[in-house]
C-alpha cells in the first residue's frame, strides 16, 4: 500500500531537497510525515445549504508569502502546506505575524508577494459555496452587542443558509458546548470578556464548516473550559475538518497535530510537537539525580549520548539519540564512577522551554543577538 502525503508539510524547496522552513540543516533530509495522514481526506461534505462540493486534499497552501504594511514586514517569506483533517497551531508572541497570516488566508488582506490557496481557490476570489465551508473567529469582538447570545448565533447560522429546524438544533448544541446555554438570553454587551470569546467561537462553529480559522480561541477562557474547547476541536479534526489555530499560549501546542513557530513574521520551525522537542534539545533527554555531587562530563563519551548538561552538583540532563537504550548505560557508568543514582526519568521539556530554545537559536543564527546571547 502506498503511503499518502503528510497532512502538514513545507512547500517544495530547492532541488537538493533542503527545506526553507527547517531551522537546522541536518533536519532537511528527513521526509517522514509530520502527522498521521487524514483518513477522511477524500470524502465530500455538503455545504450548509446541502450542496456537495469536491474535496481538496491540500486545504491551505502558502508559497513564499510576504505581507508588508509600509516599512513593517508583518509576514516574511512564509511557505507551508496543510492537508485536510489536521490541526495546525500557529504559535508565537504578540507581533509574530499570526493574525496577519490568518487575514491572508481569509482574504482580508492580499500578500505583497507570494501565492495563497485555500480550498483550491485564491482567498480574495472565493466563490460563495467556498465561503460557506469556512469558519472564522477573529481576535477582537465583532458581534452585535445589542443582540442576545442566542440571537447572534442564530443570525450567523441564517447568513450561511441554514434552515430553521437544523439551525435551532445546532444553536442548542453549540451554546451548550461553550457553556453559554444559561446565558443565551443575555445581550452580548452584558457578557464578560471570556464569555464574549466563547460566543464568537460558537458563531464560528454554528454552520459546521470544513475549514476553521481560530484566532486566539481560548484567550480569557478558564482552564476547565479550555480543555472542553480543545476536545471539541480535536473531535472536529477526527471527522475530517481542518483547523488553523493561533495562540500565545505555547503549552497549547500539545493539542495540535503540527506546530508552526513564528517569530518576527518568520516561520522558524514546523513539525509535530514531539519532533519540536527533539529539535530543541537535540534528541531525547534523561534526567538523573545522584545522592551526592557528581561530575557528568565523562558521560559524554558513552555510545548514543550526544550531550550532557550539568544543572546542579547532583542534577544532570543527558541528551541521547534513544533514551530507552541509553538509560541503562548511563546508570551503569555513574555507578562505576563511584556515584549513586537517586532517581532517573525521561525528561520532557515544556513547550515554553522548547519555544524559548528555538527562538533563541533562530535569533543567534540570523544575527539578531550578540554572541553572549543578549538580544
Amino acid at each position: 500500500m502506498s503511503q499518502s502525503s503528510p497532512p502538514v508539510q513545507p512547500a517544495p524547496g530547492p532541488p537538493d531537497g533542503a527545506s526553507p522552513l527547517d531551522a537546522e540543516p541536518a533536519a532537511t533530509t528527513d521526509h517522514k510525515p509530520l502527522v498521521a495522514p487524514a483518513t477522511t481526506a477524500t470524502k465530500e461534505r455538503p455545504t450548509p445549504t446541502g450542496q456537495p462540493v469536491p474535496a481538496v486534499d491540500d486545504a491551505v497552501v502558502m508559497e513564499g508569502v510576504t505581507r508588508k504594511f509600509g516599512e513593517l514586514t508583518a509576514v516574511d517569506d512564509l511557505s507551508f502546506t496543510v492537508r485536510r483533517g489536521t490541526i495546525l497551531g500557529l504559535i508565537g508572541p504578540s507581533g509574530s505575524g499570526k493574525t496577519t497570516t490568518i487575514r491572508l488566508l481569509t482574504g482580508a488582506v492580499e500578500p505583497t508577494q507570494g501565492r495563497v490557496r485555500v480550498l483550491g481557490e485564491e482567498p480574495r476570489r472565493f466563490r460563495r459555496r467556498t465561503r460557506e465551508r469556512i469558519g472564522y473567529m477573529p481576535q477582537s469582538f465583532v458581534l452585535y452587542p445589542d443582540l442576545t447570545a442566542e440571537e447572534n448565533v442564530d443570525f450567523m447560522g441564517s447568513l450561511f443558509g441554514m434552515l430553521y429546524r437544523r439551525r435551532r438544533r445546532r444553536i442548542t448544541e453549540i451554546l451548550k458546548l461553550v457553556d453559554l446555554w444559561d446565558a443565551r438570553k443575555r445581550r452580548a454587551s452584558e457578557l464578560s470578556g471570556g464569555m464574549q470569546r466563547r460566543l464568537e467561537l460558537a458563531c464560528a462553529l454554528v454552520h459546521d464548516p470544513d475549514l476553521l480559522f481560530l484566532d486566539e480561541p481560548t484567550a480569557g477562557i478558564d482552564p476547565l473550559l479550555r480543555q472542553s474547547v480543545w476536545a471539541e476541536l480535536r473531535r472536529l479534526r477526527d471527522e475530517g475538518r481542518t483547523l488553523l489555530v493561533t495562540t500565545q499560549s505555547v503549552g497549547e501546542a500539545e493539542y495540535c497535530d503540527a506546530v508552526a513557530l513564528l517569530a518576527t513574521g518568520q516561520l522558524i520551525a514546523l513539525a509535530t510537537p514531539e519532533e519540536l522537542r527533539r529539535r530543541a534539545l537535540g534528541g531525547e533527554v534523561i534526567e538523573v539525580e545522584t545522592t551526592g555531587t557528581f561530575d557528568g562530563a565523562a558521560l559524554g563519551r558513552l555510545a548514543g549520548v550526544t550531550d550532557v548538561r550539568q544543572r546542579g552538583p547532583r542534577d544532570l540532563l543527558i541528551v541521547a539519540e534513544n533514551a530507552g537504550e541509553a538509560t541503562p548505560l548511563v546508570l551503569d557508568a555513574i555507578t562505576q564512577a563511584g556515584g549513586d543514582v537517586a532517581s532517573s526519568r525521561e525528561y520532557r521539556p515544556t513547550f515554553d522551554e522548547v519555544f524559548a530554545e528555538l527562538v533563541s537559536r533562530h535569533r543567534h543564527q540570523s544575527g539578531q543577538e550578540d554572541p553572549d546571547g543578549a538580544a
